[in-house]
């Protein structure tokens, strides 16, 4: 159990509730944004000071129930509540298993048979395991890059070209999806060596990796709707598809775009633009 972690995160999720999001009146002016704890502690069921023990990481291991209670009262997404779980050294279980980085012969070979959308296999440390040619013609050859390189998120906090690839106003957005996509990873696999290494490496590099990461937002990465502005053809906008592995380590990403929109006849015109450099190359 991470009780710094664990209260840290109870703290920021109640700040950011209001009396109207729970049902509860306004009443008199309040000093500090967000519920306050004996509120919390009314919605869960329990005593004042019991959570509020919680919050200052003191007293003992909060019950599965407990905890159950708390994340209903917070009102957190189903990824927020798995985070805190995790962080009480309860279920879901942990897998501390490190990623493989060995893409599974099953995801080769359906992204080998993509070939007019850009996929690539991303573990969920976010390294990328493998492009197809589409992929690399929307992202560039990741191969080309130095190993660091090949971690999107790394990329995106530390080389301001990464960011080009994005719509000015999507990249915030961007950013913060990255950083609570790692957070969620690492209350999975604490044990991972490498990905806390990377996450220090961030909060060293990068001034708003370590402010989103002290935010401590949590979400699964999943199906999405992104804008692209590649340099050639412009403006996409792809459904973006993520398909685990069981495992859920490496994760198969494929981009596409609605039949008759201009994003699929730009798309169509990306794959020409992508063979002719790999032709070229």
């Amino acid at each position: 159990m991470d009780r710094t972690e664990l209260a840290d995160f109870l703290r920021h999720r109640r700040a950011r509730l209001t009396p109207a999001d729970v049902g509860l009146s306004q009443g008199a002016r309040r000093r500090t944004p967000g519920l306050r704890r004996e509120e919390v502690a009314q919605l869960a069921g329990m005593s004042t000071d019991h959570y509020t023990r919680l919050e200052q990481a003191r007293g003992s291991r909060p019950s599965r129930q407990m905890l159950a209670a708390v994340a209903r009262a917070l009102r957190l997404t189903g990824d927020e509540r798995d985070h805190l779980f995790h962080l009480a050294g309860e279920e879901p279980p942990r897998d501390r298993r490190p990623a493989t980085e060995h893409v599974r012969p099953g995801l080769l070979l359906v992204l080998d048979r993509l070939t007019d959308v850009p996929a690539r296999v991303v573990s969920d440390r976010g390294d990328v395991l493998a492009q197809n040619a589409m992929a690399r013609a929307l992202h560039g050859d990741v191969s080309a890059r130095p190993e660091a390189e090949h971690n999107v998120a790394w990329r995106y906090f530390t080389d301001p070209s990464a960011r080009e690839l994005f719509p000015a106003e999507d990249r915030d957005r961007a950013a913060r999806a990255a950083v609570a996509d790692l957070r969620a990873t690492l209350a999975r696999r604490p044990d991972d060596a490498r990905l806390a290494g990377l996450v220090r490496r961030l909060r060293a590099h990068s001034e708003e990796f370590s402010a989103l990461w002290d935010t401590h937002d949590v979400a699964v990465r999943r199906s999405d709707v992104k804008r692209f502005l590649h340099p050639v053809v412009g403006l996409l906008e792809l459904d973006c598809e993520v398909l685990l592995s069981p495992e859920h380590d490496q994760r198969l990403v494929v981009y596409t775009a609605r039949p008759g929109s201009r994003s699929h006849e730009r798309l169509a015109l990306l794959r020409v633009v992508g063979l002719q450099d790999l032709t070229r190359g």
